[in-house]
């Protein structure tokens, strides 16, 4: 399975976990046992990763943000940011342009209109922040 395809198990296995607060883990195995699907180790590595960094990367977004508040941004739009940053901050392995050019991809297949364009501000920003 491609790297995208995983990241958006990843990102889905994230946007469960904003209506049903369980551990991903145990989310990952009810994906498996209601809809017969396997999630891929990548996937789970991603969506682990960023939900024991949540509040860090919460943080992270919060400073980025002009204008809007979290309980603002739509769940979709935060799962996609919160994978995407932890990517960015997390994970030397991903570059940061395919973290935010994966996010984008992924807010314009599930988000609304806006969705892609502001998680690209919000990441290039991020991404423009000193290490």
């Amino acid at each position: 399975m491609s790297r995208t395809k995983n990241r958006e198990q990843a990102f889905a296995l994230l946007f469960e976990k904003s209506f049903n607060d369980r551990p991903v883990e145990e989310l990952a195995a009810g994906a498996m046992d209601a809809r017969n699907e396997q999630v891929e180790p990548f996937a789970l590595e991603l969506a682990v990763g960023t939900e024991l960094h949540t509040p860090e990367i919460d943080e992270r977004i919060a400073a980025h943000l002009h204008n809007w508040s979290m309980n603002r941004i739509s769940r979709v739009a935060l799962a996609v940011l919160r994978l995407a940053v932890y990517e960015m901050l997390y994970r030397e392995d991903i570059p940061v342009s395919v973290s935010i050019n994966e996010a984008v991809e992924l807010a314009k297949r599930y988000g609304g209109q806006e969705d892609a364009s502001f998680i690209n501000g919000v990441l290039g920003s991020v991404a423009r922040e000193p290490a």
